[in-house]
């Protein structure tokens, strides 16, 4: 079995380093193509060095661009590799026009699709992330899914179960992995001696690069008002070019740099960001991984958007949504550096996304498609059933494979009166509403 992983962009490098590290551990062969998508000195080799991983076998070094023409570059890039190579399956990661068109092309050329991270939905049709990770699920075999809630999105838009396994995110795994490589490097003291802070309490960590942040003039002041007004935390704010060239364009970068309690430094590395992330006493941010990240790391979360393609980590209570809202940033601030037991509500919020096993299952997956020919994509040979779609309220004892078997079926929603419910194999489903394809 040979493994092919497309790589485009840092979060995906750091999510599949796991995952990458455990193929090689099993000795599978596998090669890793990166795009170039993001080509500045943290996409070095140095970069895969330091997370002790394998370097890229393949780099097309796309570049930046418009989302058509840089699609279409790694498109044309990524097709030739495949078509060299002829691995069994594909591993793309998220959301990413390095995963659109990765997956795009593997389909294309009849080669299976594995989606690590599927199933996350902000229902905002204006981000391109969306746009990328609903298309990638189209084109995909296999779907690695963070949680429960992401796999119920798929069902919900017609998925099988089949092929729906539910891992936990290899964020998980990346974090722990991670940590322990950061900690070698000593970044506290690094830290101290760089910021000149006397202590790491009452740090604020943020980030914010999202357009309909940053180039949103009433948003973002609405944002730096607030920030000025943290005048007793220390807020480090790794700023990313483009949002420092749009702040300076609204006039609002000099007298934010200006202020005392506010650090900004140039985006620093990963491993020394992960450290810095753990040291903080919460996190403001408009990323979607890094509100995966705090609430591994057990640190609160206040998420500068108005919606969330991460659910689970304010569902789970370890996040907050407050959008640009100045009043909703202040108010949150305060009540999580004031209220004690409010904040070590928030530090402990139960981790939707698993307890770090998620590359360990996601091999195993595919192994085990591997072995059973569960890869194989070729035309039918045998002529399509018909089959009609029901619903109906379940009265006896009765486990999931056990009523598919029966009604030669395919369970897709379950509803328990209270929530929809993922269908796993073992679940009794007396007194569940279910919906159903029956094959006739």
């Amino acid at each position: 079995m040979k493994i092919a992983t497309i790589l485009g962009t840092r979060p995906e490098i750091i999510k599949m380093a796991p995952i990458i590290d455990e193929i090689s551990k099993r000795s599978i062969s596998q090669i890793v193509l990166h795009t170039g998508q993001h080509y500045d000195k943290e996409m070095s080799d140095n970069f895969f060095r330091d997370l002790e991983i394998p370097t890229p076998d393949y780099n097309i070094n796309v570049g930046s661009g418009t989302h058509g023409k840089q699609t279409g570059l790694m498109m044309e890039g990524i097709e030739k590799v495949l078509l060299q190579e002829k691995p069994d399956i594909v591993l793309v990661q998220g959301d990413t026009n390095a995963v659109l068109a990765g997956a795009l092309v593997a389909a294309k050329l009849h080669i299976a699709v594995g989606h690590v991270e599927a199933g996350l939905r902000s229902f905002d049709l204006t981000m391109p992330e969306e746009i990328n990770r609903r298309a990638a699920d189209v084109c995909s075999q296999m779907y690695f899914i963070p949680t429960e809630e992401s796999a119920i999105n798929l069902l919900a838009e017609g998925y099988s179960r089949k092929n729906l396994i539910i891992t936990g995110n290899t964020v998980v795994d990346a974090c722990f992995r991670h940590l322990e490589i950061a900690k070698k490097k000593g970044f506290e003291e690094k830290a101290l001696a760089d910021l000149d802070i006397e202590n790491m309490d009452n740090i604020i960590t943020l980030t914010m690069h999202r357009a309909e942040n940053v180039d949103d003039e009433k948003r973002v002041t609405s944002i730096v008002e607030a920030l000025k007004e943290l005048d007793d935390m220390n807020i480090i704010f790794p700023i990313h070019p483009r949002t420092k060239n749009t702040l300076k364009n609204f006039g609002l970068f000099d007298e934010l740099n200006d202020l005392e309690h506010i650090h900004i430094i140039k985006p620093i590395g990963y491993l020394d960001f992960l450290q810095l992330t753990s040291l903080s006493s919460l996190i403001l941010t408009d990323s979607g991984g890094l509100q995966e990240e705090a609430i591994t790391l057990d640190v609160p979360a206040l998420t500068l958007r108005y919606n969330t393609e991460r659910p689970e980590t304010v569902t789970a209570g370890g996040n907050i949504l407050v959008g640009a809202d100045k009043k909703a940033i202040l108010e949150n601030v305060d009540k999580i550096i004031s209220d004690k037991e409010f904040c070590e509500k928030m530090k402990n919020a139960k981790n939707p996304y698993g307890d770090g096993d998620a590359a360990i299952k996601t091999v195993d997956a595919i192994e085990e498609y591997y072995n059973d020919g569960l890869l194989n994509i070729t035309a039918p040979e045998d002529i399509m059933t018909s089959f009609s779609r029901k619903m109906t309220q379940i009265e006896e004892d009765i486990t999931v494979s056990e009523f598919e078997k029966k009604e030669n079926a395919l369970i897709h929603m379950l509803f328990d009166g209270e929530r929809m419910i993922f269908p796993k194999d073992d679940l009794n489903i007396k007194g569940m509403m279910i919906s159903y394809d029956a094959r006739e």
